[in-house]
């Protein structure tokens, strides 16, 4: 019997020793691991220049989001939720909550810019201003803040070691933080105003989420475009993270044609697929392809930031 018994603790051992923290977390439905940087869920931000202040928890009891919550947020930053039709990025959000955490607990980000309309944000490039024609501040993807009695170029240099956002420093007190492609940037490396974001060259995918289970819907995104009147295909491909890429399924699109014209920025912002229901555990990037391309300078394809899929317990 004890031989049996210890036979039976050595498997049960093997069996946990497979399952990585996240395979619990997202098995019992916590969103509260959805996204790879996250800090204590908790953020004030207070509005530079209009006053708007919140203090506010992202997070439910229960690890939900909490949309309430988001959307408070989203009045500071001035952002029309109702015509969005979506938050402030929330992978923006709780990367904030993450890095302030860790500099300046408890204290209250100062939010010098949030959300930023097309016009706005192409005034303040006609007026001279460092400002992106395809700034990520246009999709609600984007903070300029400080904080005071925090070193901004110190936060800076913590947050581009992570290779995660991406961060600028001007050489002021503002750091910019945005959920685009990963990247980082001082006031003579920016290259704002050289022409490298036009015709779609920057263009960016991302997901809704970082972490996944297999099976379930995913919202796509596109960002940092500068012209509008492309294509998109439906059918894409899943590629294992890493190099060198190794293609792992086929998914397709939510769409009547097998190619989506992306005509306005609505349109772009919600995309969605679902995973196959059989996808093992692991690190994944989503390869778009163009199937309708006005410029030839415009990229063919675009890959996914990372996403994460909890499948079924692969050991």
């Amino acid at each position: 019997m004890q031989t049996l018994g210890l036979i039976l603790v050595c498997l049960l051992l093997e069996f946990v020793g497979s399952i990585t923290l996240h395979d619990f977390s997202t098995a019992l439905g916590a969103e509260a691991s959805r996204f790879f940087y996250m800090g204590d869920g908790k953020l004030h931000i207070r509005n530079s220049h209009d006053g708007r202040e919140v203090n506010v928890n992202m997070l439910n009891p229960d690890g939900s989001l909490n949309e309430e919550g988001l959307a408070a947020i989203d009045t500071v930053f001035g952002f029309p939720t109702g015509e969005k039709g979506e938050h402030i990025s929330p992978r923006l959000l709780f990367m904030l909550d993450y890095f302030t955490d860790k500099a300046a607990p408890d204290k209250v980000i100062h939010l010098d810019s949030g959300y930023r309309t097309p016009v706005y944000n192409r005034k303040l490039k006609e007026s001279g201003g460092n400002v992106a024609q395809t700034s990520t501040h246009i999709d609600g993807m984007a903070i300029d803040f400080f904080i005071k009695g925090v070193d901004s170029k110190g936060l800076w240099e913590t947050i581009r070691r992570e290779n995660c956002c991406g961060v600028g420093h001007y050489g002021g007190n503002d750091i910019h933080l945005d959920s685009g492609k990963p990247r980082f940037w001082e006031a003579a490396t920016s290259k704002v105003g050289t022409g490298e974001s036009d015709f779609n060259r920057r263009i960016y995918l991302s997901t809704e989420y970082d972490h996944y289970k297999a099976g379930e819907r995913v919202r796509l995104a596109l960002s940092s475009i500068s012209h509008f009147g492309f294509g998109v295909a439906t059918k894409m491909r899943i590629v294992r993270d890493g190099v060198p890429e190794v293609n792992v399924a086929m998914i397709t699109l939510q769409g009547d044609d097998e190619c989506i014209l992306i005509g306005e920025r609505r349109t772009s912002r919600f995309l969605y697929t679902t995973l196959p229901p059989d996808l093992p555990s692991g690190r994944y990037r989503v390869r778009l392809e163009f199937c309708h391309m006005p410029f030839r300078q415009m990229p063919r394809e675009v890959l996914s930031n990372t996403l994460e899929v909890a499948g079924f317990w692969a050991r």
